[in-house]
């Protein structure tokens, strides 16, 4: 599958809203609990510094977004979440949205990406963020409810941009 990363426009939020929801309702990965709809969508991805999407085919398999991790004199910091179809998972697509949105913090002027929360059963993502030179700062015992209500323990990760 040839991947295409690009920005995001008007005609992908339909289906950026059906990827994006997915994650969510699976309960594992993403700290929302509400699927977005329509007009929250296009709000949501409108807020954020920079959404990406990953097109093959005319289709969307993936997307990140990006923002500052927090305001004033931490705004260098940026964060990101990634959401990949579930049935294009495991085709390396992950890592592609994961390299274009470190290039394109990059090109925003910020200096360090840093992931809040990373579900620690979330194997593939821990993996994937070590293999491309993310550092592990730490872990939150119990930090992320899932679905089911059980708490699982989050990771704290880096990357100097």
């Amino acid at each position: 599958m040839d991947i295409l990363m690009r920005e995001y426009c008007d005609k992908d939020l339909l289906e950026m809203t059906e990827i994006w929801n997915e994650v969510v309702e699976e309960g594992v990965a993403f700290p929302q609990t509400e699927k977005l709809n329509e007009e929250t969508a296009k709000t949501f991805f409108q807020n954020q510094s920079f959404c990406g999407v990953a097109e093959a085919d005319g289709r969307l398999f993936g997307l990140y977004i990006l923002h500052p991790n927090n305001v004033g004199r931490c705004a260098h910091i940026a964060n990101a979440s990634y959401a990949v179809r579930s049935s294009a998972r495991g085709k390396k697509i992950g890592e592609k949205i994961v390299r274009h949105s470190l290039h394109q913090a990059g090109t925003l002027g910020f200096g360090v990406l840093q992931f809040n929360a990373v579900v620690k059963s979330n194997t593939r993502a821990a993996r994937l963020y070590a293999s491309l030179g993310f550092v592990q700062l730490g872990t939150i015992p119990k930090g992320f409810q899932m679905k089911d209500g059980s708490l699982e323990d989050i990771l704290i990760f880096y990357y100097a941009l």
